[in-house]
């Protein structure tokens, strides 16, 4: 019997959070009440979120260092909470260390590398975010291409329809938390770097 047969139908997002998945892997996330397993990254993919984290964790040291950056945690939409726990690339919080410690309580930034063959779960896990009242910007990378796409929370509290494009020589900034970098330096340590 293969692992996709051996899954619950649906799940609540604190089961989810029981749950040991098959094989005891942990690269699941849960999307509408079903457990959904994520692939290895890919070495662009890999490369990619290394170079964020670095840039992206050396400014919080120095420059807000009550913030940190972290690698696939867990964050919970506000909308259909109770059976969505999605999984970003890179999330930055400056909230204390929640008691429960399992999902993200507080994320600001969260990070996403969108590679071709998961761009609609990409996106609709962006969408998703949206629905978090913390999250003030959310920030794709691609790996076929040197380019971002950023959504900034707007000050009356909405989002835009479309994110802001940027493409290598630009600099891009995120700015709840100070940090502006071009997007060509994410790209530094894959094949795309200029």
């Amino acid at each position: 019997m293969s692992a996709a047969t051996k899954l619950p139908k649906v799940m609540t997002a604190p089961e989810f959070l029981d749950w040991t998945p098959p094989g005891g892997s942990d690269r699941w996330e849960l999307v509408e009440g079903v457990p959904r397993a994520m692939a290895p990254a890919s070495p662009r993919h890999g490369a990619i979120q290394s170079e964020v984290n670095r840039l992206l964790g050396n400014h919080l040291a120095t420059r807000r260092p009550d913030c940190r950056v972290l690698i696939e945690a867990g964050v919970r939409p506000r909308v259909r909470a109770g059976i969505n726990i999605r999984v970003p690339d890179l999330a930055v919080t400056c909230a204390p260390w929640a008691d429960d410690g399992r999902v993200l309580s507080a994320p600001l930034v969260l990070i996403e590398i969108l590679s071709p063959s998961n761009e609609a779960d990409t996106w609709a896990n962006v969408w998703s975010y949206v629905t978090i009242p913390s999250v003030r910007e959310i920030l794709v990378l691609h790996t076929a291409e040197v380019r971002a796409d950023l959504l900034a929370r707007q000050d009356d509290g909405t989002w835009p329809s479309d994110p802001r494009v940027f493409v290598a020589g630009a600099a891009i900034e995120l700015r709840s938390v100070g940090f502006t970098a071009t997007v060509a330096s994410f790209y530094r340590t894959t094949d795309l770097a200029t």
